[in-house]
């Protein structure tokens, strides 16, 4: 009798350890799957989609200059909107054109020294300068 108690628990831990190997491949074999299931519609999309190119700096100076200047066009006092202006400019080198919002900012804010000195400088550099 001992040798059918030992040959049952031999057997069942065979089948066990069978189950094991089975549940982990069919595991294996369905987080692959998944993982496939998932990238293959981000390719597709990619394949079929290509990305825009990218946006230039220019375009894009000049696109938010446009947003400034619909900002002026309701807030014509809006500081933010004219430094931001100001600042544009400068960078897309429109010196000239940097000018007119900095006069504005100095006259809205006439304690602001900055203002005052950067738009004389502006001015020196542009040979807009005539003393007032």
């Amino acid at each position: 009798m001992a040798s059918s108690g030992e040959e049952y628990l031999v057997n069942r831990s065979k089948k066990i350890e069978r189950r094991k190997k089975i549940l982990t491949w069919v595991s294996i074999v369905s987080f692959v799957g998944s993982g496939f299931f998932a990238i293959v519609p981000t390719i597709q999309k990619a394949i079929e989609n290509p990305s825009t190119p990218p946006v230039s700096a220019e375009s894009s100076l000049q696109q938010q200059e446009q947003g400034f200047k619909l900002v002026l066009q309701r807030e014509p006092e809006n500081n933010t909107a004219l430094e931001g202006l100001v600042k544009i400019r400068l960078e897309s080198q429109n010196f000239k054109g940097a000018i007119e919002p900095l006069e504005k900012l100095v006259k809205l804010n006439p304690e602001r020294q900055d203002y005052k000195i950067f738009l004389e400088q502006l001015k020196k550099k542009t040979g807009n300068y005539n003393k007032q």
